[in-house]
């Protein structure tokens, strides 16, 4: 079953990178058009790291080897969620003379609040494989959600530049930590 459901994982999570990645490429063939700013493409490479460390959690459940429609359509939900997230950084077509910042203003409720989805549907989903004993859940996940769910509190909250320019950092440091930590648990119980 998680051939076919990990196609479907793959073609979500896909359109998700490539609708990252191209937004970036198209911020550097309109640079002289397009008004960058910095913490935008923070978050930019942000989320290309989240959907990719998504998508390779996602691997685990292929050692489910029985599969309810609940489950079915709670994985393809969550992955839809993760592509309206990334959707929200680069408009469709880019106008004449965009303004990444106003851009990011524009869409900061909807990113914030589509991410604090993104993090909660992430709690019952890691716990799942737990429980079906699929992966354990890293002990730095409990300091790591709450850390990331108050980064996107404060920048839902909060319409200040420089906070906002702060948060796409703060949210790679702790992702960091996050992956560093958790890959340096695994090398020493390993």
């Amino acid at each position: 079953m998680f051939e076919y459901l990990g196609v479907l994982i793959a073609v979500i999570l896909g359109l998700a990178l490539t609708h990252l990645v191209s937004g970036l490429a198209r911020l550097i063939h309109e640079r002289r058009t397009v008004k960058v700013w910095w913490p935008h493409v923070l978050w930019s490479i942000n989320m290309i790291i989240y959907v990719l460390g998504i998508w390779f959690g996602m691997f685990w459940w292929n050692s489910l080897k029985e599969w309810s429609i609940q489950e079915f359509f709670f994985i393809t939900g969550y992955c839809t969620v993760i592509y309206l997230l990334a959707s929200l950084l680069y408009p469709p077509e880019f106008p004449d003379h965009l303004s990444c910042e106003r851009h990011f203003f524009d869409n900061k409720a909807w990113f914030f609040s589509i991410q604090i989805l993104a993090f909660l549907l992430d709690i019952p989903e890691t716990v799942a494989k737990s429980t079906a004993h699929l992966r354990d859940v890293p002990r730095e996940y409990v300091f790591y959600i709450p850390i990331i769910l108050a980064i996107c509190v404060v920048g839902l909250a909060n319409h200040n530049r420089r906070v906002q320019a702060a948060l796409p950092v703060a949210w790679l440091l702790a992702t960091l930590c996050y992956l560093t930590l958790t890959s340096l648990d695994k090398i020493v119980s390993g």
